[in-house]
Parts: structure tokens; C-alpha cells; sequence
């Protein structure tokens, strides 16, 4: 439910380097703040949220800033999406898991106004599954295809048991993503 005064932003997440693209589009209040918008990414894409993240908008980071480490990174506690996006077609990087560095790009699709009794965030759309935690990057993930279309392959039982045999690169479940976001929501 949208808690403050705002409109409702559409935003595409595409993760960079993957085709045929995965990709979720979801509608989030523009006052919500970089971390909740980290967690509704997180639950849309299908991470798992076990690595650091940040946003970048041209050469300034968001993030959770390291005392022990100055990089110069901002903390992004009070950031809201508004802040950073103004107009349709703005674009931020987000980047997740720096070991194996998966970026998305966050496209502002579209401003909208909040609807009585909206529900937000919330997931309208989405392509293919996202690729595991710790899997190695986009090279990673492409060896992982690979293996699991090729049961000749050394690897295909291995990465089967590892994935888990239900596994599916293109399987997208909507209705599922959203039962997450509902509790998250609370």
C-alpha cells in the first residue's frame, strides 16, 4: 500500500549480458527508498540476497557504505527512487553479487498516479528465470545452460543436482513473485 504521497513509478529491471533477456517490470511508489527497492528487486528477479549490491547513477554509487573502506560510496538509507528518477525513460544501474557482478539496468517506463487502494510494490510482468546465486558471472550462467542442455555432457549431472532437476531457464512465475511481494509488503 502506498503509505505516502507520491505517484507510482513502472519500472523495467533487465539484467545486462543475458539473451534472450530476463527481465521483471514492476510498479513501486516513487517515494520508496534505495533499500526497499533493492528488496523488491531482489524478490522479483529471484535473488537470494546473500551478496552486497548498489545502485549507480553516472559515476555516484549507492550502497551501503564500508567504515572500514572509504570508496566513496553513499549510503543509500534515505535515498528515495524519486531522487534519482525524475522523468520517464531514466535510467539507473544496479548491480548485484560484486564477485560475479550481475548489473541491471532500471528503466523508468512509465509515471502513473496511485490508485486508490494500490497495492505496491507489485510485479505486471517478467521473461525466463533468473540465473542461481554463485553461479559465475554471465559466463557462468551461459557453461550452465550448456551443460544442462547436453546430458553427454561431464558436467550435466553435477550442475542438475546442484540446480535442482526442476530447474527451467524460461519459467516465470508471476503469481508467485507477487505472494512475496504481498508479505514483504507488510
Amino acid at each position: 500500500m502506498v503509505r505516502e504521497l507520491g505517484q507510482v513509478y513502472q519500472l523495467k529491471i533487465t539484467l545486462k549480458g543475458i539473451r534472450p533477456p530476463i527481465w521483471r517490470r514492476i510498479l513501486v511508489p516513487s517515494t520508496m527508498t534505495l533499500p526497499r527497492l533493492h528488496q523488491a528487486i531482489q524478490i522479483s528477479i529471484g535473488w537470494t540476497d546473500s551478496h552486497l549490491h548498489q545502485f549507480i547513477v553516472g559515476r555516484t554509487r549507492f550502497g551501503m557504505p564500508d567504515p572500514d573502506y572509504n570508496d566513496g560510496t553513499r549510503n543509500e538509507k534515505s535515498v528515495r527512487i524519486q531522487q534519482l528518477m525524475t522523468q520517464e525513460k531514466d535510467t539507473v544501474t544496479y548491480e548485484y553479487d560484486f564477485g560475479d557482478g550481475w548489473e541491471h539496468e532500471i528503466k523508468l517506463e512509465k509515471i502513473l498516479s496511485v490508485e486508490k487502494g494500490q497495492r505496491l510494490p507489485v510485479c505486471v510482468a517478467g521473461k525466463r528465470a533468473c540465473p542461481p546465486d554463485d553461479c559465475g558471472g554471465v559466463g557462468g550462467y551461459y557453461h550452465i545452460l550448456e551443460a544442462i542442455e547436453d546430458p553427454e555432457n561431464p558436467e550435466y549431472e553435477e550442475i542438475l543436482y546442484w540446480l535442482g532437476e526442476s530447474f527451467d531457464p524460461e519459467e516465470f512465475d508471476l503469481q508467485e513473485v507477487n505472494e512475496i511481494l504481498k508479505a514483504y509488503e507488510r
